[in-house]
């Protein structure tokens, strides 16, 4: 079911050579997303309707999905899940007020500085839709911006064969407050979202998952909007286990991730080789019987690997070499081996903290560093809508104190306009 890999007796410094990584062809995507990034810029409405019908299987009515629409999908839905899209609302905003900070004034020798985080005016998320629907990564990238006070935040999600988003998908719109909902879904709304077309003003910020080719349309148009740092493309779990962890708890767990689909990870790591049997035995009894199984084993097929370690010390050596975008740690000790972790997106602890608890109501956003981004980027948060804007004053006596030192280094990099106004403000005193 997962290939095996043991790496028992590998030295560290064989580590990076030893472990497999999905193999995607970036050539491709790249190619294809800068045509349709450059088709979207050139043709605007136009080529958003036609990528519809070739990827979609039909084209919406309306590029902007009526409010009439958004309420009676909210209308609509059970009220057992609107009250849990409610909750888990509830849950995200809270946990993304923490994350809110009041202006920073430091005053030093007449020099006054305000550090102040202003938020982007407006903010695009880009929520996967289609074949299946996600209203949560709606909540976990619209809600973040409306906290972070932006004022306009549009949301981009594919439509089905039938040209209509996805009734919970709208409820949850309403419940986060976004401004509107536009059935566009792929590159094309990366693109759309970054450079505007007739129906849809150009954003600042770009925030959601996606598969490839989105992650890839996101790399693209970055620059020339805000793009998150981490790579948001398909999902990826680590699971640490020892003897004990609950088997059909690892084995669900590393399902939950492969049911996303393609060019994902569902790693299983264990210096115990009867725990590694006992999970990949209830693994193979659920896969058998889900029905998504088709796309559970091509996953598994491409990126699922039990590995065998020699310790923990190893199990967290390919950990930080792999930075996962889920790390569950089904270990009797878990908090032990956060010491030696570097990398990773999200950390889940023990058997009753599985990664399905964040991807829904747990507070911070799934919308996490996917493909090793975890080695230098990290969650959605609030930051990611706002900027830094320094407001700085001086009075007369600290231009006269620091002045000089400006001219100094003004004439050293032969500016001669920068000490000038210096010394014309100082001569006047």
């Amino acid at each position: 079911m997962l290939n095996k890999l043991d790496l028992s007796r590998a030295e560290k410094e064989e580590l990076p050579r030893l472990l497999p990584r999905p193999s995607v062809d970036a050539a491709e995507p790249d190619q294809v997303v800068s045509e349709i990034i450059a088709k979207v810029r050139s043709a605007g409405d136009s080529a958003l309707v036609q990528y519809a019908e070739k990827f979609d299987g039909g084209a919406p009515k309306s590029l902007l999905v009526p409010e009439s629409e958004i309420e009676l999908a909210w209308e609509s839905i059970p009220s057992e899940l609107r009250e849990a899209l409610e909750v888990a609302a509830s849950r995200i905003r809270n946990f993304h007020q923490t994350q809110t900070r009041s202006p920073e004034i430091t005053h030093d020798g007449g020099i006054t500085i305000e550090s102040k985080k202003q938020p982007v005016m407006r903010a695009g998320c880009y929520v996967p839709g289609g074949r299946a629907a996600y209203p949560s990564t709606l909540l976990m990238t619209a809600i973040p911006a409306r906290v972070a006070g932006v004022e306009e935040v549009i949301v981009c999600v594919p439509p089905d064969v039938s040209g209509t988003v996805n009734s919970a998908t709208l409820a949850a719109a309403r419940i986060a407050g976004v401004t509107s909902v536009y059935a566009v879904g792929g590159a094309q709304a990366i693109a759309a979202m970054a450079y505007g077309t007739e129906t849809i003003l150009p954003v600042d910020v770009i925030v959601g998952p996606g598969n490839i080719y989105v992650a890839t349309a996101q790399r693209q148009v970055a620059g020339d909007v805000g793009v998150a740092s981490s790579f948001a493309g398909p999902s990826e779990v680590v699971v640490i286990a020892d003897e004990s962890a609950s088997a059909r708890h690892a084995a669900i767990d590393l399902i939950v991730q492969a049911e996303h689909g393609p060019d994902g990870l569902s790693w299983l790591i264990s210096w115990e080789q009867e725990t590694i049997d006992a999970i990949l035995s209830e693994l193979e009894a659920m896969v058998s019987v889900s029905d998504r199984k088709e796309i559970i084993t091509a996953t598994f097929a491409t990126g699922g690997y039990a590995v065998l370690v020699e310790g923990p010390d190893q199990a967290m050596q390919v950990v930080n070499l792999v930075a996962p975008e889920h790390l569950q740690l089904m270990v009797s000790e878990p908090r032990r081996l956060l010491d030696s972790l570097q990398n990773a997106g999200a950390v889940f602890l023990g058997n009753m903290s599985p990664a399905s608890v964040g991807d829904y109501v747990a507070g911070p956003s799934h919308v996490l560093p996917t493909h090793g981004s975890a080695r230098f980027a990290g969650a959605l948060t609030v930051d990611d809508f706002c900027k830094d804007m320094h407001i700085i004053a001086l009075d007369d006596s600290a231009l006269a104190n620091i002045g000089q030192s400006v001219v100094e280094i003004a004439e050293a990099e032969g500016l001669s306009g920068h000490a000038d106004s210096i010394r014309i403000r100082l001569e006047e005193k």
